[in-house]
């Protein structure tokens, strides 16, 4: 056997249960300080991200709202031109005549309108007003105590 052999054969036992560890508070202190500090720089960033990823976000929803109600808009006036055409006189006489097979009235015609004639109004409740004679007088025994 050689010594190397030997050595790793041999456990020597150190004793160092007795020595203990003081710890420095200034240290420690400082080591606090600059984990909050850390965190608070973390936590700054990480709010100023959000409020930037935010921004972009509603940016995006405004643009496609924008969009949205241009295409509304556009929707709106192709109603509206229908709406005119159908309403044209026009079509209306055209329809009139061919479809339902009308006829356009002469220059004799009489065109009788009849108009119903308006509820008569219900009864009416006035209010009345006494004149300062008509008042019944107050002696001192009449009032209140």
């Amino acid at each position: 056997m050689s010594r190397l052999d030997l050595e790793y054969d041999i456990k020597r036992e150190i004793p160092n249960n007795p020595i203990v560890r003081e710890i420095d508070r200034t240290r420690q202190r400082e080591l606090w300080r600059s984990a909050a500090i850390g965190v608070c720089l973390v936590a700054v960033l990480l709010f100023s991200a959000w409020q930037h990823f935010e921004l972009l976000r509603h940016g995006y929803e405004i643009e496609q709202m924008e969009q949205e109600r241009a295409d509304e808009i556009e929707i709106n006036r192709h109603l509206r031109l229908e709406i005119e055409t159908l309403r044209s006189p026009r079509r209306i006489e055209r329809i009139a005549t061919e479809e339902l097979d009308m006829v356009a009235p002469g220059p004799a015609a009489l065109v009788i309108e009849r108009v119903a004639p308006a509820d008569p109004p219900g009864p009416a409740v006035l209010a009345g007003r006494q004149e300062p004679d008509e008042l019944p007088e107050q002696t001192g025994e009449e009032r209140w105590p």
